[in-house]
């Protein structure tokens, strides 16, 4: 029997990259997953028919979590289709570079309505369904401990911001052994910041690593998370960044 046999997971973010890597994973250890996306349908799609295809159960919701009215749906949806909700990873986030200076007020908003409101939103409408001994994963970033390089101070503030949001929700939610965490993956190798991009160089020299991390690695920490055997984890940033931080 696999370690998450029974159990129900939404994934905030799931058609590509990390989010999608989470999905497989999680499928693969006997979860029910449902995943969100934004505007890859075709991704989410296909996605959706392979797990189904290999004998696993998973679910495309199309949600902006932008929306909060769209964020609290995929969870309705989430519950109804499976019967419940076990595990809720909060994957969906942008990334927006710019000066304090020059960054507009909507890039502002839009990180933090995503990056942050999103969690909340997603949290709370999820704990409606969840039952004791639930799951809550943040999905956060290294660079909420350190920020390196000019430009990030919105996207460092917002990943930081979910260190306090988690610390008092593993308070609230004790009582009821529902465990919150945050993985704080530093660069990773996706389509949105491949391992031969732009930035890669940069980004070597800054970690005790010489190389990026892969989604699948990402994807392991969160499914041990999600498992029996972290019940004893809670309010904690869990950084996997290749030595970033160190």
């Amino acid at each position: 029997m696999s370690s998450l046999t029974g159990k129900v997971a939404l994934i905030q973010g799931g058609s590509r990259g990390i989010g999608a890597a989470i999905v497989k994973r999680l499928v693969a250890d006997g979860a029910s997953v449902a995943f969100t996306y934004v505007s890859s349908a075709a991704k989410a799609e296909a996605l959706q028919n392979e797990l189904i295809a290999g004998g696993g159960k998973a679910l495309a919701i199309q949600a902006d979590s932008a929306d909060a009215q769209a964020v609290q749906r995929a969870v309705a949806a989430t519950a109804e289709a499976f019967g419940g909700l076990d595990i809720l990873v909060n994957n969906a986030g942008v990334l927006a570079l710019g000066s304090v200076e020059d960054l507009s007020l909507a890039e502002f908003d839009k990180t933090l309505a995503i990056n942050v409101r999103s969690v909340f939103v997603a949290s709370q409408a999820a704990l409606q369904h969840m039952g004791n001994g639930g799951r809550i994963i943040n999905i956060s970033s290294t660079n909420a401990d350190r920020m390196p390089f000019a430009g990030g101070a919105t996207y460092a503030m917002s990943k930081s911001a979910l260190i306090g949001l988690v610390k008092g929700m593993a308070r609230d939610l004790g009582p009821r052994g529902i465990t919150v965490n945050n993985v704080q993956p530093g660069p990773v190798d996706t389509d949105m910041n491949p391992a031969d991009g732009e930035m890669a160089p940069g980004m070597l020299g800054l970690m005790a690593l010489d190389r990026y991390g892969t989604a699948e690695e990402i994807a392991d920490f969160v499914a041990y998370l999600a498992g029996p055997q972290a019940g004893y984890i809670t309010g904690a940033s869990l950084t996997i960044d290749g030595g970033f931080g160190a």
